[in-house]
């Protein structure tokens, strides 16, 4: 059996939600297995969030705009906005902490970062996400036109896409999308919504990174340098570098209880041959 069925055997397995779902597993060469409604659109809520990162990204490598310029609170810059050290609360624009002090997951932050990216590159949000990103890796069924943080709609297919983008970048260079992948501002405390108070909350520019964390949505068999991002809509989407994979997940079941055990298992059984 090759890898492709591997994956499918395993995914089988699974006892998945009643609810309309989809999950499509990727390699860097294109679709390894999918399973449910993977043409069907769905919203992304905060996977929105490396979308319009990497759209940033796009255009800090276009000089269009610089990850150490100044922006939100006084102190902050356009790279404490992306890894959620401006010190923003989580859902109102109060500050809570300076700059680089502690990780606070934030949807305001990624607000302010939208309205920074649409006066650096004079067009609005959406335009040039779908410009930069979708255009070019053609996402056709995505839009993006609200919040950074939280608007995006559209297919698990191609939110794949996205992925094996992020498996190997076409539209960023490699030395900008790897510091996008590291961890930014190490050693910061924080809270990962649904899974606690972490003493190492470890995040890249707009990119959530496994690292050591536990319990985590992800996999035990996913590698550590891992990252990715997850939803309050019931989506996520991780890229494995070491294992050469991305899966995203998409539904109409809002995020609770039943994702933190369902979603470490979809990982692991996309990953059931490769070491731990």
């Amino acid at each position: 059996m090759g890898q492709s069925g591997m994956v499918s055997a395993e995914l089988d397995k699974l006892t998945m939600p009643d609810d309309p779902y989809a999950v499509v597993v990727t390699d860097a060469h294109g679709v390894r297995a999918h399973r449910g409604a993977w043409q069907e659109i769905f919203p992304w809520a905060s996977v929105t969030k490396p979308l319009a990162a990497y759209a940033t990204l796009i255009a800090v490598e276009r000089h269009l705009l610089d990850l150490d310029a100044p922006a939100g609170p006084p102190g902050a810059t356009v790279r404490h906005l992306l890894a959620h050290t401006a010190g923003y609360n989580f859902s109102s624009p109060e500050v809570l902490a300076q700059p680089g002090r502690t990780r606070i997951y934030s949807n305001p932050g990624f607000d302010v970062l939208g309205e920074v990216l649409a006066e650096a590159t004079g067009m609005g949000v959406g335009e040039w996400i779908e410009q930069v990103v979708l255009v070019p890796l053609g996402m056709s069924t995505v839009i993006a036109d609200g919040s950074p943080a939280h608007s995006a709609t559209g297919t698990a297919e191609d939110l794949a896409t996205f992925g094996r983008e992020l498996l190997v970048p076409t539209l960023l260079s490699a030395e900008l999308h790897a510091e996008a992948t590291r961890v930014a501002f190490p050693g910061l405390r924080g809270t990962l919504p649904g899974f606690g108070r972490q003493q190492h909350n470890d995040w890249g520019l707009g990119f959530e990174i496994k690292t050591d964390k536990t319990p985590h949505w992800t996999g035990n068999r996913n590698s550590p340098e891992t990252f990715g991002h997850f939803g309050q809509s019931g989506s996520f989407l991780w890229v494995d570098p070491v294992a050469g994979l991305a899966t995203a997940y998409l539904g109409a079941r809002p995020f609770e209880a039943w994702a933190v055990e369902l979603w470490p298992q979809v990982s692991d059984a996309v990953l059931a041959d490769h070491a731990p």
